[in-house]
């Protein structure tokens, strides 16, 4: 382990412009190679391709018709047609053996080559055979309807250049240059490896009473590795462990021309990776002034290319993106993609005052007028959901205490592709919901909670709030449909709970909601209750129920606690326990209202929503019925 005086502070940390400028520094050009044809398409051409034949190699009829000598069809037209002798006839593949004289005519097909003698083709929707003559009811001028040898490319034309991207286009060209091979750009190797004594491969057994977490980083900066142009290559994960992290990283480093981790490049004092980055190898940087992602290490190892990734995902992806992406698609010959960038106004206020460049995720949703809104998705980097329900990253200078409401900003999409949802949805999570969106077109969903759900239905962001359980009150809206879902406790086996009263009893763990949904507003409701019918207050009757205040963050999250045997009972919808298979006991049903933003009804997302509410099936869920 690391000695406390050993650990690394991020003293001085560098620009988000120098970071750049080393990693382009970094020596990851993996030269050329020579592949097939049929593995060409997307790489980089390394070298120009000049044709080494004509194309065509011949003079040939663009359409079926007569090849002739145009001198011969001069006079011809509709009410004075020219007879000319037929010759015989040429197809497309073979060498023709006929001469067109004066006076004669050849039958030819797209394609063939024109026989000697004859300089245009007259096409055949203006001619009529009769027996061994043919009737010309139009003049053609000598080439035409033929296409000239090497009137596509001619030998010794430059065909493509270096760096061209080859795409079927360009696979056409080359095939019809008879090329079967080109050189193109190597693509770099990228060794990935994700550090951590807490990290299981995913489809591996997890424990989670361990501290242990799913590797989510390997497989998403693989495919951003991928996607940039680089071939990634996956290396076991490695605990905060010096000897072994020291041989996985020279491993990587002798087979790849760029190594990347995540994980152990804070300031920790288990954190050793920048010794052995140090120790083996060069380190240029460590550390950097944004948001997420500050924790960067850029170096050397062996005659390798390092950088070291922050651990939480949303950090490593951005910084990935941000720094590495563009160096790994400078290095395979490929150019930036077209940036997409759209303008839109804060839907809310956001504050940030950390003095570092901030790179915030953020989400997209139009307005009823069609006016594009911004709101921030920071669940935190350690929040993988962050990666999906943004749309791209607004840049907020170091300088820049916040962002206003009404602020306009600009946004970097992820892709030029991402489009802003047809339906943006926050509010209680509810399986009903869920399947209604199932068949919606673009929609999100952000379970958020009833109140946090409220709030932002005030605040004018979403299409539709969820709200259920008790309300106090609630925001102007437009209620699109009612419905009420029964709810309860779920039961493990060998515990016996027949009401509210035996779940005070002490003897029984518990889970619960977070405040702010219905389902804990409901069972609030109710200990109130009981607690005004003894004299009590509701939280001194709270504290006899042993995990009142362990809290899941989903609807499912207490009945899966039950299931699993870390807790007796839980809150839970009777669909709920009907769905993992746990007994129930009903403490009554409580009202979910579907709210629409009054300024949004004549959303098409907001409409079709509606309408598809107005034709489900509520009582295919257990314990839910429309209100």
């Amino acid at each position: 382990m690391v000695a406390v005086s050993d650990r690394r502070e991020f003293r001085d940390l560098a620009a988000p412009e120098t970071a750049t400028a080393v990693i382009e520094d970094l020596d990851i050009d993996p030269g050329t190679e020579t592949v097939s044809l049929s593995e060409a398409r997307g790489r980089v051409l390394a070298e120009r391709i000049d044709a080494g034949i004509d194309v065509p190699g011949f003079d040939r009829a663009s359409m079926d018709g007569y090849a002739v000598q145009a001198e011969d069809t001069f006079e011809a037209d509709e009410a004075d047609p020219v007879t000319l002798s037929l010759a015989g006839e040429v197809h497309a593949g073979e060498k023709p053996e006929i001469t067109v004289e004066f006076g004669t005519a050849v039958e030819i097909s797209t394609g063939a080559v024109i026989p000697a003698g004859a300089d245009a083709v007259v096409m055949v929707e203006r001619t009529t055979a009769t027996g061994e003559q043919v009737e010309i009811r139009t003049s053609v001028t000598p080439g035409e309807n033929v296409m000239l040898a090497g009137a596509d490319i001619g030998a010794g034309t430059r065909a493509l250049g270096p760096g061209t991207t080859i795409t079927p286009r360009e696979i056409g060209l080359l095939s019809a240059l008879g090329v079967d091979s080109v050189p193109v750009r190597a693509r770099p190797t990228v060794g990935i490896l994700s550090t951590g004594d807490e990290l299981v491969r995913p489809g591996e057994d997890l424990d989670s009473e361990a501290g242990q977490i799913y590797d989510v980083n390997s497989d998403t900066i693989a495919a951003g590795v991928e996607e940039a142009g680089g071939v990634a290559k996956l290396y076991p994960h490695v605990a905060d462990d010096y000897d072994e992290m020291e041989r996985l990283l020279l491993q990587a480093a002798e087979e790849c021309d760029l190594v990347l981790s995540s994980g152990s490049t804070s300031a920790s004092a288990v954190d050793v990776i920048y010794r052995v980055i140090e120790e083996r190898g060069a380190l240029h940087l460590h550390g950097v002034a944004v948001k997420p992602g500050k924790p960067m290490l850029i170096g050397e190892i062996g005659a390798s290319a390092y950088v070291g990734l922050p651990g939480y995902p949303v950090s490593a992806l951005t910084i990935f993106r941000a720094f590495v992406a563009p160096r790994i698609r400078s290095a395979a010959g490929k150019r930036d993609p077209e940036t997409a960038v759209v303008t839109g106004r804060m839907a809310v206020e956001e504050r940030y005052e950390e003095g570092r460049r901030r790179l915030m995720p953020a989400g997209l949703v139009r307005d009823g007028a069609g006016e594009l809104l911004v709101y921030p998705v920071d669940k935190g980097s350690g929040a993988t959901t962050s990666l999906v329900d943004a749309d791209g990253t607004v840049t907020v200078p170091a300088d820049t205490a916040f962002l206003d409401a009404g602020e306009t900003v600009d946004v970097t999409l992820f892709s030029p592709d991402v489009r802003p949802p047809r339906l943006l949805v926050v509010g209680e999570e509810d399986p009903l919901v869920s399947s209604l969106l199932d068949e919606r077109d673009r929609p999100r969903y952000l379970p958020t909670g009833t109140r946090d759900g409220l709030r932002s239905l005030r605040d004018g962001l979403p299409d539709v709030a969820v709200a259920a359980g008790p309300l106090d009150s609630t925001p102007e809206a437009v209620e699109l449909g009612a419905w009420s879902r029964e709810w309860g406790l779920v039961v493990g086996e060998d515990t016996v709970i027949d009401d509210l009263d035996s779940l005070l009893s002490g003897n029984h763990t518990f889970v619960n909601c977070e405040r702010g949904t219905g389902l804990r507003a409901s069972l609030d409701e109710q200990l109130k209750r009981l607690a005004d019918e003894r004299g009590a207050a509701l939280p001194d009757l709270a504290a006899e129920v042993p995990g009142y205040d362990r809290t899941t963050n989903s609807l499912e999250g207490p009945a899966r606690n039950v299931r699993t045997g870390d807790a007796d009972t839980g809150v839970a919808l009777r669909a709920t326990a009907t769905n993992l298979d746990l007994d129930f006991v009903s403490l009554g049903s409580q009202p979910v209202r579907l709210l629409a933003n009054p300024d949004r009804t004549e959303k098409a997302g907001v409409r079709a929503y509606g309408e598809a509410l107005d034709d489900f099936d509520i009582a295919s869920f257990d314990g839910f019925e429309r209100e």
